[in-house]
């Protein structure tokens, strides 16, 4: 019987996170997750949703507490976890935050809604990361993933969506969606992604960020807005925050990042779009949204963490 593999998601009682944690619930495949939670109570009904959702599932769900906002949560998240299976395979950096539409609604501050984005999407993620190394650096096959939506700025540059086309004059007019501080937080999850895989190469850690596209959740309290302008469901960012691509896939995948040119992979029908970025490989998969989900790894290392 192939070992456990164990699994950390951060901000895995919602939206994305809990997508990513079903994903790996519901695998033949044998895994262990951790489902990190700011609230203890959030994400042991989470798990509860999921026994329900899942009842023929046999994989393990364990709940975390654990505040990207505190070090101290942190560092007792790191503790649970060392003094249980006392490694993982792969963390998750999920959790993320949006105080845009705080702004919006006049709960913080314009410079708050950037400052706490920041705090949350990419120093506490940093933070994170930096507590949860030693334990990674004891699978036998690490993986280290970033969750970076809405952070394409090719794409950004192309089509502004979702933020709609402004008006001349000043003040602009105050709509009831916005993402920007969400949007440049993220944007510097990327670089703090390609951080990781430089100092993590030697290790044989396999780093990449997963850009799911515009989807549905709960980020910013306004989900049905998201529909509205043609969000889909956050089960399309579980499925590849969990790397979950075919075994023809995987193989054709394997065999780009290990030799065969890109032209011969793209030129294959109904597979992925996978070129090659400044030594990182960009997979465009399937249309799922308005904005195209890219995955994108940094490092010539195929991905086998999969359900």
């Amino acid at each position: 019987m192939a070992a456990r593999k164990i699994v950390l998601v951060t901000g895995g009682n919602g939206g994305i996170g809990y997508e990513t944690v079903k994903a790996f619930f519901e695998s033949k495949k044998p895994y262990h997750v951790f489902m990190g939670s700011r609230s203890l109570d959030n994400a042991k009904t989470a798990i509860q949703k999921l026994n329900k959702e899942c009842p023929d599932a046999t994989n393990e769900v364990e709940p975390l507490q654990v505040d990207l906002t505190s070090d101290e949560s942190i560092e007792a998240a790191f503790k649970t976890v060392q003094s249980g299976p006392g490694y993982i395979d792969a963390l998750i950096n999920n959790a993320g935050a949006n105080f845009d539409i705080p702004h919006l609604a006049g709960k913080v501050s314009l410079r708050e809604s950037f400052t706490n984005a920041y705090d949350v999407n990419v120093a506490g993620t940093h933070v994170m990361t930096n507590t949860f190394v030693p334990l990674l650096l004891k699978s036998n096959d690490p993986r280290l993933i970033f969750v970076a939506g809405l952070s394409q700025i090719n794409k950004a540059a192309q089509s502004y969506f979702p933020t709609p086309p402004q008006p001349a004059g000043w003040p602009k007019p105050k709509g009831d969606f916005e993402v920007i501080g969400y949007r440049c937080s993220k944007i510097a999850l990327n670089m703090l992604m390609l951080d990781w895989n430089n100092k993590l190469k030697a290790d044989g850690v396999k780093v990449w960020s997963v850009g799911p596209g515009f989807l549905a959740t709960n980020l910013g309290g306004v989900p049905e807005k998201a529909l509205e302008m043609g969000a889909k469901h956050p089960s399309a960012g579980g499925e590849y925050s969990a790397v979950w691509l075919k075994e023809r896939e995987m193989n054709q995948l394997e065999r780009l990042l290990y030799g065969a040119s890109p032209f011969e992979i793209n030129q294959t029908r109904n597979t992925p779009l996978i070129i090659e970025k400044d030594g990182a490989f960009v997979i465009e998969p399937a249309k799922l949204s308005n904005i195209q989900p890219l995955i994108v790894f940094a490092g010539k290392a195929a991905p086998s963490l999969r359900p």
